[in-house]
């Protein structure tokens, strides 16, 4: 069915794009806007944006009228379906000529000096403006479109929006103003978007921070009055922040903020409950307290409904089956069931469990590149370390996989986002909930003509891609990362001032340094370390100590002598001008960003290679006063990941070593990792579920091994399977491990053949065990290890394997 209709989508989009480049476009810089809506609550702000916008970006002030002006006069007509008596015979059979439109659908065509938007409602002339924008050559004084343009067009999903909370957990959006919000609410919806989901005061987060120009009860009231302007649905998310919601005292607390809340927003459609993460709540609690919720949304706002999502940590059996007896009872109030991160159940057998009249909404996290819902699979651990959790993060190509790997399951999406760091990955979702045919590159090159200019449609759109295809592979060996630089260097050349200082220019700009950067910094430690280590393999006689010191001064050239600071200072420079146009906090100290939430830039001078660890080995090394002593710390250090003649060593942060990682699952069927392996970051602390950034240093303090920081991963109950073969079948065995792994989790290891290789033990406490493999296990010359976890934890984590014959 999808590969039918993207044969047909395909062949159409092909003949509209033969028919444009035979057609001389229409000049439009002294066309007039003629408004035939009649209705100021169909045409809202549409006419106000399609002059505005086109204004900024020409100076033209598009003059308009009630009526068609004079046969060749270039004009931009502006009709509700409804009213298509209002126009000539000849434009309304070319109106009628069209395929049918349905809700917030449009209809645009030109033909000659004739351009025509027929919304099929409020919203479908919004959608219809913005297309036309999204298409527009808008230059200094000059406005034209390509001819013979037909556009009939509807959203595939009812449902398409993002979420912009005005808190400090975020990078940028407590930093904005209310004409910020507007602004960017309006670029939303020029891209179809159709719900902006807000967030109450109250959440897991601080009440206030120093960026907040007004107070948060302030700033969601206008973010709703801002999207009841543009007709744009209001959503919520309201997390449950009480300590009690059976207890009397304790409701009445709750209902109270509710009351307050509610009645604060004009518009509000929906209000979205997670299940947890904040506010786990067995699902008798949860939904008993939000029937009383929904009595009191309904006093301010009598047709929203509640949605809630099957969203907690360590999720049981017994938790799933009560939840599912709730959302199938159908209460009125309720609005559907809502899937996005920390949630255990693959979105298919949520659509299986429930009923077929429950609808469901999809809550991407577009926002994260680990330690999330939809990670950058394979991602490099120096992007890890220094890019981080929450960095500028294009990802085009992979978030069009993700969402058409489970679009047909849901009725559209409302994104996770917290700033403006996945500002294009927004784009993109939006185009793909309208039509997850929309190729990828027109998304682009539609953002690109809109944002950067029309000169820089295709390059801006390719260099948009290039910085996706930086984080592919290998760092080391990926040499387009400098070829995006330098794509991206020639943009900066030519580049307007108003260009080189538009916030989203600047975004790409930064990354394409900044990855550049980092690659050249890796290479250059890794190289330092290399020769570090040679140091250390031969000593002269009796000179291990000499040894030690040289082998420290070469590594601290990395820091002493740095390479490229210029890359740094351009770095630095752009993010400075990032927080001042938009409020994005790229470091905590100056910028005042929260730890790991898109402060990148203080992780721009962290070590990439192993020098962290050697130094602090080699330190204890060097004040041992036996000569044999040190040179046997010093090998012992220098093998740490030798498995000895005949054995195997693996780790499992290399892509190198997933050959031996078993999944029946590829990544484009499931992104998420529900029912594969993928891979995961931190050493893990004890005592702390949670690490803002990734670093060497874990368990309870010490500095670690560089490839701690990253791992195999299976999530919740589902087994982490690894294979060998080629096993000398007359050898016996033993498997020495390293767990770690921000997850902690209580695991058991057994064998394809029921061996048992360690019953349940908690991890987290040391990094390092080892076992006896069962001779029976590898009597054919292979094994398989599979890892599972007991019910409620959050999953197996495997950094190393040592397979050593006895």
């Amino acid at each position: 069915m999808k590969a039918a209709r993207s044969i047909v989508c395909l062949a159409a989009l092909m003949l509209l794009s033969s028919k444009t480049v035979l057609a001389d476009p229409i000049d439009l810089t002294k066309a007039r806007v003629v408004n035939l809506v009649r209705d100021k609550q169909v045409l809202r702000r549409s006419l106000d944006v399609l002059q505005q916008e086109v204004k900024k970006r020409s100076g033209i002030q598009l003059p308009v009228v009630a009526k068609l002006p004079d046969a060749g006069q270039p004009i931009i007509v502006l009709v509700e379906e409804n009213d298509l008596s209002l126009l000539p015979a000849p434009l309304r059979a070319l109106a009628a000529s069209m395929p049918e439109i349905k809700r917030d659908g449009y209809k645009l065509v030109a033909d000659r000096n004739t351009v025509l938007i027929v919304g099929k409602d409020a919203r479908g002339l919004l959608y219809g403006v913005g297309r036309l924008l999204r298409k527009l050559e808008m230059r200094t004084g000059k406005l034209s479109l390509a001819n013979n343009i037909s556009i009939a067009s509807s959203p595939t999903y009812p449902i398409r929006g993002h979420q912009l909370g005005y808190r400090p957990k975020t990078n940028a959006y407590d930093a904005w103003t209310v004409a910020q919000y507007d602004q960017y609410i309006r670029e939303l919806a020029l891209f179809g978007a159709n719900s902006i989901e807000i967030m109450p005061p109250r959440t897991d987060d601080d009440v206030t921070s120093r960026h907040m120009k007004l107070p948060a009860i302030d700033m969601i009231r206008e973010q709703s009055r801002i999207c009841a302007d543009y007709g744009l649905d209001v959503w919520m998310w309201y997390p449950n922040m009480g300590m009690n919601y059976t207890n009397p005292d304790s409701i009445k607390k709750e209902l109270a903020e509710r009351h307050e809340i509610f009645a604060n927003v004009p518009r509000l459609d929906a209000v979205f409950v997670p299940g947890g993460d904040p506010g786990d709540l067995e699902p008798d609690a949860l939904f008993a307290w939000l029937a009383k919720e929904a009595d009191v949304l309904h006093k301010y706002h009598p047709n929203a409904k509640i949605w809630v999502s099957p969203q907690v940590f360590r999720p049981t059996t017994a938790w799933f089956d009560a939840f599912y007896k709730h959302v199938n009872n159908e209460y009125s109030w309720f609005g559907g069931v809502v899937f996005g991160p920390w949630i255990k159940v693959p979105v298919q057998e949520i659509r299986k469990r429930i009923k077929p009249s429950i609808p469901i909404r999809h809550y991407p996290d577009i926002t994260h590149n680990y330690a999330s819902q939809y990670p950058v699979p394979h991602w490099d651990l120096a992007y890890a370390m220094t890019l981080g959790r929450e960095s500028i993060n294009p990802r085009p190509h992979d978030e069009k996989a993700i969402h058409n790997a489970f679009d047909e399951y849901g009725s559209g999406s409302i994104s996770y986002s917290e700033g403006t760091n996945d500002d294009v990955n927004k784009f993109v979702w939006s185009d793909q909930d309208w039509s997850p045919e929309t190729p990828v590159i027109e998304t682009l090159r539609d953002y690109a003509r809109l944002f950067f200019g029309p000169d820089y449609a295709e390059s801006g759109a390719q260099g948009l891609v290039a910085l996706e295809q930086n984080w592919r592979g290998n760092l080391l060996t990926n040499e387009s990362v400098d070829r995006t630089l330098m794509q991206w260097q020639a943009l900066e050349k030519t580049a307007s001032l108003a260009l080189l200082q538009n916030p989203r220019f600047q975004m790409g700009l930064i990354r394409a340094y900044y990855d550049a950067y980092t690659r050249r910094r890796l290479q250059y430690e890794m190289e330092l370390e290399a020769q570090a280590r040679d140091q250390l393999r031969h000593p002269n006689a009796g000179k291990s100590t000499d040894a030690i010191r040289q082998a420290r001064i070469i590594l601290e050239k990395a820091w002493k002598s740095p390479i490229l600071p210029e890359y740094r200072l351009r770095c630095v420079a752009l993010a400075d001008s990032l927080f001042k146009s938009i409020g994005a906090q790229l470091t905590i100290e100056k910028h005042g960003a929260m730890s790991g939430r898109g402060n990148f830039i203080d992780n721009i001078d962290i070590p990439l290679n192993d020098s962290p660890w050697l130094l602090s080995q080699l330190e204890p090394i060097e004040k041992l006063g036996n000569e044999q002593q040190r040179l046997l710390e010093i090998e012992k250090m220098l093998h740490r990941t030798d498995p000895g003649p005949g054995g195997f060593y693996d780790y499992f942060g290399d892509p190198a070593s997933w050959h031996r990682v078993v999944s029946d699952v590829s990544w484009a069927d499931d992104p998420g990792g529900l029912k594969s392996p993928r891979i995961s970051f931190g050493v893990g602390l004890v005592g702390e579920e949670w690490v803002d950034e990734i670093k060497a240093t874990g368990f309870r303090g010490q500095i670690t091994p560089r490839v701690w920081m990253k791992q195999a991963q299976a999530l919740y109950d589902q087994p982490l399977k690894i294979a060998y073969s080629e096993l000398n079948p007359a050898a016996s065995y033993k498997i020495r491990i390293s767990y770690t792994g921000r997850f902690r989790s209580r695991m058991k290891l057994t064998t394809d053949d029921g061996s048992v290789i360690h019953d349940f033990i908690q991890t987290g406490e040391q990094p390092i065990y080892e076992f006896d493999v069962p001779k029976a296990a590898s009597a054919d010359g292979s094994v398989t290890f599979i890892w599972a976890c007991g019910e409620g934890e959050r999953g197996s984590q495997v950094t190393e394997i040592w397979l050593m014959p006895k």
